[in-house]
């Protein structure tokens, strides 16, 4: 698994706190800012194009909310980014919505809610804990991809 991770300067020390966690779950990191002084929108976008062309299976953006990452990450094609702000919001982001990209907030979380919440994102799968829902759910994942493809047409 290839995870790609992206943070403004507000939230480099939650980044890498996520990155150590990933490292031991062995999963693969793109860094998509090498602790540089770039803007938000910048990583944003550079780090869901990378989720969006599938080379990665999904990114975790940083900055001092959550909110300007998810906004920008949710103009490219193909991404459905959730901000999040608890373990249960990042569950249910995959469950329900099949989130590709989370974020979250330096001035929000830590680091150790930080890294439950990557875990649940992570090891939940689409639809799981809504059984009988599951072609609702599809339907739901499949009728937003449209709307994203009529709407950028």
């Amino acid at each position: 698994m290839k995870i790609v991770l992206g943070a403004d300067p507000f939230a480099y020390e939650l980044k890498r706190a996520v990155a150590k966690r990933l490292q031991e779950r062995g999963i693969e990191i793109v860094d998509t800012d090498g602790f540089a002084e770039e803007p938000y929108y910048d990583i944003a976008e550079k780090s869901a194009r990378i989720v969006a062309c599938g080379e990665a299976d999904g990114a975790v953006l940083f900055c001092g909310t959550g909110a300007g990452m998810s906004i920008v990450a949710n103009k490219v094609a193909g991404i459905r980014a959730v901000c999040v702000e608890s373990v249960f919001a990042a569950a249910k982001a995959k469950a329900i919505n099949g989130a590709n990209v989370i974020s979250m907030g330096a001035m929000i979380v830590g680091e150790s809610m930080a890294c439950e919440m990557v875990d649940a994102w992570l090891d939940t799968k689409f639809t799981q804990g809504f059984p009988g829902l599951e072609d609702f759910l599809a339907q739901a994942k499949d009728k937003v991809s449209q709307i994203d493809s009529k709407l950028r047409a």
